[in-house]
C-alpha cells in the first residue's frame, strides 16, 4: 500500500504556495512544521521538524483518524530590541489525515534534536494474510 493512502495531504495551499515562491522568490506564508512521512515494513514514520521548542509545550492529540500536533514559541520580549526576527513564534499546529488501514490506538511519539518522530504501525486487520483454502473431494464411488 502507497504511502499517499495511508497518510493524506491536507495542505490545499501548497502549490499556490509553491508557485508564488517561483515567482516571487518567497514563499506566500512560512512553513511552521516541514514534515517528512515514510513507509518501513509494517510501520510508517512521520518526522516534524520543531527546532527550538520546548517539549512541554508539544501536544499531540488523536480524534478519529485526525493527528493534531501543536507547539509554541514564547514571543519576544518587547524590551528587546532585535537586530533580526525571522523565526517564527507564538502557537502553530499541523493536522495529520490518516488512513483507516492504521493503527491509531498503537500510535508512539519521541521527541529529539528540534525532530518530532511518530511511529504508527499498519493494522492488523491491513495486513496481507493467507486463506485456507477447504479441500473437498468431489469423486464418489459407483457400486455395481
Amino acid at each position: 500500500m502507497e504511502v499517499a493512502t495511508m497518510l493524506m495531504r491536507t495542505d490545499p495551499f501548497r502549490d499556490l504556495d509553491r508557485l508564488t515562491q517561483q515567482v516571487f522568490g518567497t514563499p506566500a506564508r512560512p512553513v511552521v512544521m516541514p514534515m517528512d512521512a515514510w513507509r518501513e515494513g509494517d510501520e510508517f514514520f512521520v518526522e516534524l521538524d520543531l527546532p527550538g521548542i520546548d517539549p512541554e509545550s508539544l501536544d499531540l492529540d488523536i480524534e478519529r483518524n485526525v493527528v493534531t500536533v501543536r507547539a509554541s514559541r514564547p514571543r519576544l520580549d518587547p524590551e528587546r530590541s532585535m537586530i533580526a526576527a525571522e523565526r517564527n513564534r507564538g502557537v502553530f499546529s499541523r493536522q495529520l489525515f490518516l488512513g483507516e488501514n492504521l493503527d491509531t490506538d498503537a500510535i508512539r511519539a519521541d521527541y529529539r534534536d528540534g525532530v518530532l518522530r511518530l511511529v504508527i504501525p499498519v493494522a492488523e486487520k491491513a495486513k496481507p494474510r493467507k486463506i485456507e483454502i477447504t479441500r473437498h473431494d468431489d469423486r464418489q464411488a459407483i457400486n455395481a
